[in-house]
């Protein structure tokens, strides 16, 4: 073999060589990681923009922005869609059903439909996840959640028993259903009206009581604006029942006071104890399960020295509970009371002396704490009370303008 020859022999086989070596690397080359997302298009359904006052209530983190670049988590499926989960229950001849994310949260924006025995269909008509189907039969039902593009929907209907009886039970889901005051018409929905001071007269007592052992109170709600409640205490206030939401007059919109979280926060630090109130504008048993749900979900299983009352008052004669007759109002009333004793709370109602005697059947509710609202000396009322409301025109250390101030009784009160 020449000198020529072989130099090519060493050639080729050092390029054989380095070819083998670069298919070895390549082989071995890490691979490049996919990122699957949902479609561009869908993406405010579950992306921080989609952002609701339910949302927070569940996830007191949920207005965080997030870190540049990265969106929020979201459940998708092989194909890039946004997954959907499916959840049901019923309360009474009805069915409740959430639509919701991977998180647990109602998606929103979108006009969803849902098939019940494959039969009739409904839609999600205010596209916030929730739909109410009434008039149920009792028994087994079958809901399934109807393909939407660009998402991925359970492939299984899901079984809801629905219940022909109610049960006084707390509603789970109940705080999707619970609004803020910037997504009504305050003026229309928050009306209600003072029935207490049709009893008032001159002995009426604005200041505090001397001579007993009564614990001093007071009840407030949006109305008396931020309280500095260190002073209130200093003042002598040992006691405050507290109005964590009302019912529309109108529309039947569960609402939260915009002053609650704040006044439980700063009475609780101020060593005042806490009872709570709801408005009640609920016109059957179902209803008021609702607001007795939402009064012991806002309380986060939390405890309290004071019961949560049902306020039972008209709202201006065309609220939509001011027309209920003596035995539903009776009924709503004690639904209220049992389901907030389910949750392991007292329960109480609170009205004036008129309003017990001839708009609810008042021997029927003596298993539940009264709070007597009645602005006199003495008052008329026959029946026994713990709470006595006795002022609406207080005067209260840390509080602008007027209060109403209570009294409570270790062994409650009785009127003459």
């Amino acid at each position: 073999m020449d000198r020529h020859v072989r130099d090519l022999t060493i050639i080729a086989v050092i390029s054989v060589l380095v070819l083998a070596l670069l298919l070895i690397w390549y082989s071995n080359k890490p691979a490049e990681k996919s990122t699957v997302t949902a479609p561009e298009d869908k993406q405010e359904t579950v992306s921080a923009d989609a952002r609701s006052y339910h949302d927070y209530l569940r996830d007191p983190d949920f207005f965080d922005e997030a870190p540049p670049g990265k969106k929020p988590q979201v459940a998708v499926s092989s194909d890039g869609a946004a997954r959907l989960y499916l959840t049901a229950g019923s309360v009474m001849k009805d069915i409740r059903v959430s639509i919701t994310d991977s998180a647990g949260k109602p998606v929103s924006g979108y006009p969803f439909y849902v098939t019940v025995d494959e039969v009739n269909e409904y839609k999600d008509l205010d596209r916030d996840g929730l739909i109410y189907i009434p008039d149920m039969g009792a028994g087994d039902h079958f809901v399934q959640l109807k393909e939407y593009e660009g998402f991925t929907v359970p492939e299984e209907p899901m079984r809801v028993a629905v219940k022909d009886r109610l049960e006084y039970n707390v509603i789970e889901d109940i705080v999707f259903y619970i609004h803020d005051e910037s997504e009504i018409n305050v003026a229309v929905e928050d009306t209600a009206v003072q029935e207490a001071g049709s009893d008032a007269d001159e002995t009426e007592n604005t200041g505090r009581w001397a001579g007993t052992d009564a614990a001093f109170g007071i009840d407030v709600s949006k109305y008396q604006k931020d309280i500095d409640w260190k002073r209130a205490a200093a003042d002598g206030v040992e006691f405050a029942i507290i109005r964590c939401g009302y019912r529309g007059s109108g529309s039947g919109t569960l609402v939260e006071d915009p002053y609650f979280k704040k006044n439980l926060e700063g009475a609780r630090a101020a060593g005042v104890g806490v009872g709570l109130y709801f408005f009640t504008q609920a016109v059957n048993e179902v209803e008021a399960v609702e607001e007795a749900s939402m009064a012991v979900s806002l309380l986060e299983g939390s405890s309290i020295e004071y019961p949560i009352f049902i306020d039972v008052e008209g709202a201006g004669g065309n609220g939509r509970a001011d027309g209920l007759d003596k035995a539903t109002r009776t009924k709503v009333v004690r639904a209220f009371c049992e389901t907030v004793k389910a949750a392991g709370y007292h329960g109480g109602v609170y009205s004036g002396r008129y309003w017990f005697k001839n708009n609810m059947d008042d021997d029927a509710l003596q298993d539940y704490v009264h709070w007597l609202a009645e602005y006199r000396s003495s008052p008329l009322y026959k029946g026994k009370f713990s709470l006595w409301q006795y002022t609406s025109s207080g005067h209260i250390d840390g509080i602008e303008g007027r209060v109403d101030l209570d009294m409570v009784w270790q062994n409650g009160g009785e009127g003459e």
